[in-house]
């Protein structure tokens, strides 16, 4: 069977309270859903802006919900480490803490814990590694990070994973998968809060086996959604293509399916039509930060000279305020004096560019044209360019 649908008969049932995922419409792989949260309904495909340390750097609250954002990221590793998961709890969690009403994920740091190549000792409990923030020296488990995440208390969290590197062999790969079921069963039966949903991490690499393997086995524990990693620290082109797809196949069709960290538009597109439902990535806001504005057919960098004396928007076509009030010439003149507006309304801009494209996307596979949608981002260029 494609589509998951042979998967989807040996997954357990839903077990969170408060939540559920129907796929309203199809065509070919990509799905249009709704995932129902205790803190609200998220249409899908969706784009999740990430706020790392508990807020989405330069937009606040107010102005997330104007573009348009359902559901935010943050980071436990961080969120562990400053201020302390007792500071968010006292808050009532992380809705009362940010000051976000929507869906919250919570991812379980594992890709934080494994990025400290140079100071984590790999343990089979977990990993043992150096704090960014003072040198000091932790052990990060699946309990823990079930622990942290409950405290912090997002809807939806993650279990902890090996995420292996791109260029990891396949000694090493087999060896992250089979860490990456054993601690994602401790991580089920470390939940205790059923109004969380918990989210188990397919990993593998591109290798197809593995990949394989590893959902087999994470199916066969149970999870109410299913994430694709490892495909964010090196892999691109057809062989991440390829894996995406292969999802489809095996991951059981009536659950979430969320690719973790992927925020190019063309790269967006490709993953929905491969049939994944929710994404996030930080490159948004880093390159607003940068001077860079993205649009769905490419970038500018205002840093440009030649947009000095433009007096068009970044794109008109696009209802953010930086488009809607102001001229490239004026967020040019903002980002050359280093002006903290260039980065909010450039953050502003770019993340309405990627939630305003899975909207649209979404809508495509209602009117069973995605193909169509597609076609028409890669050939278009930006407006007036």
């Amino acid at each position: 069977m494609t589509g998951g649908a042979g998967a989807a008969s040996r997954a357990p049932a839903m077990r969170a309270e408060g939540f559920s995922f129907t796929v309203e419409a199809r065509d070919g792989r990509a799905r249009a859903g709704r995932l129902v949260t205790p803190h609200g309904e998220v249409e899908t495909p969706c784009f999740m802006p990430v706020g790392t340390k508990a807020t989405v750097k330069g937009v606040p609250p107010r102005d997330l919900v104007a573009i348009g954002a359902r559901i935010v990221l943050a980071n436990a590793y961080h969120l562990y480490f400053r201020p302390g998961v007792e500071v968010v709890a006292a808050h009532g969690g992380l809705h009362g803490f940010m000051g976000w009403d929507g869906p919250l994920l919570t991812d379980s740091g594992g890709f934080q814990v494994f990025s400290l190549a140079g100071t984590r000792v790999l343990r089979d409990d977990g990993v043992e590694f150096t704090s960014v923030y003072d040198g000091s020296r932790h052990v990060f488990t699946p309990e823990l990070a079930i622990r942290v995440q409950e405290g912090l208390g997002a809807d939806i969290v993650m279990c902890f994973d090996e995420c292996a590197p791109g260029t990891a062999t396949h000694e090493e790969l087999v060896a992250a998968v089979a860490r990456t079921t054993r601690w994602a069963a401790a991580c089920k039966a470390a939940q205790t809060r059923r109004d969380q949903m918990l989210i188990g991490i397919v990993q593998g690499g591109v290798d197809e086996d593995l990949r394989r393997r590893s959902a087999a086995e994470l199916l066969s524990v149970g999870f109410d959604a299913y994430a694709v990693g490892g495909l964010s620290v090196g892999e691109r082109g057809p062989d991440m293509l390829a894996t995406v797809g292969l999802m489809d196949e095996v991951l059981p069709a009536d659950r979430l399916r969320y690719f973790m960290g992927i925020g190019d538009p063309r790269g967006i597109l490709d993953v929905i039509a491969r049939g994944i439902d929710v994404f996030d990535c930080v490159l948004p806001t880093r390159m607003a930060r940068t001077g860079t504005a993205l649009t769905r057919f490419g970038r500018l960098n205002l840093r440009n000279a030649r947009f000095a004396e433009d007096r068009r928007p970044i794109d008109e076509t696009c209802d953010c305020p930086a488009c809607t009030t102001f001229t490239r010439a004026y967020l040019r003149h903002l980002v050359m004096q280093r002006e903290i507006l260039a980065a909010e309304l450039l953050s502003l801009h770019n993340l309405r560019v990627l939630i305003a494209l899975a909207a649209e996307a979404r809508a495509a596979i209602a009117a069973g044209r995605l193909e169509e949608f597609v076609a028409e981002s890669e050939t278009q260029t930006p407006t007036g360019e």
